[in-house]
């Protein structure tokens, strides 16, 4: 297992397959999506596996996924406990935005008044989060949800690198969004440039 930075190479000649690991409001989706494009890979947003309208979860998710995942080429946000640790075999790279937790809550606030406003990304089933000012009331507003899940993240992720498991897998940790673009414009770009067939 190789844990590297944002100017790190990634030395992998055909890069295929890919999890983009963070606490709620790091970016994942909006990271996988950009990958997806510039390597003209599959993109499905895990969310669509899981929720159904009102909040009820597919009954055929874990298998939806797993079916996804088997393919040879695709990138995915690295989340559902129920799937992660096959998420995790499957995949070349491991993208780890370990964001400061301020900065990914924060990112949460305003992707919540976004969506309130109808001016933020929709959610999978049909779904709304209910008002901000349901903070004060619901225990599991996505606000505390965030703060809450970080160090849960951090911690997932730090397991792995401790288990050295996957052997093969490459960890690549971005912290702010400074760093998310220069790996970006850096060692992502010259892989795709020098590794990925035309």
């Amino acid at each position: 297992m190789r844990v590297i930075g944002p100017s790190d190479p990634l030395q992998i000649e055909r890069l295929q397959r890919i999890a983009v690991a963070g606490p709620p409001g790091a970016g994942k989706s909006t990271l996988a999506r950009r990958l997806c494009e510039q390597l003209g890979l599959p993109f499905a947003e895990f969310e669509s596996f899981y929720h159904a309208p009102g909040w009820t979860v597919r009954p055929t998710w874990q298998d939806d996924v797993r079916t996804f995942l088997e393919s040879q080429a695709w990138a995915i946000e690295w989340q559902g406990e129920e799937v992660r640790e096959h998420m995790t075999a499957r995949a070349q790279v491991l993208v780890w935005l370990d964001h400061p937790r301020t900065f990914a809550v924060t990112r949460v606030i305003i992707r919540t008044v976004k969506r309130r406003l109808g001016r933020g990304p929709t959610i999978a089933g049909g779904n709304s989060e209910g008002p901000l000012r349901t903070i004060f009331t619901d225990p599991n507003h996505i606000i505390k949800d965030s703060w809450r899940r970080h160090p849960v993240m951090r911690a997932r992720v730090r397991r792995i690198i401790a288990e050295n498991r996957p052997p093969n897998l490459v960890i690549v940790r971005l912290r702010g969004q400074r760093q998310v673009d220069a790996w970006l414009r850096g060692p992502f770009k010259t892989t795709i440039e020098t590794h990925q067939p035309s």
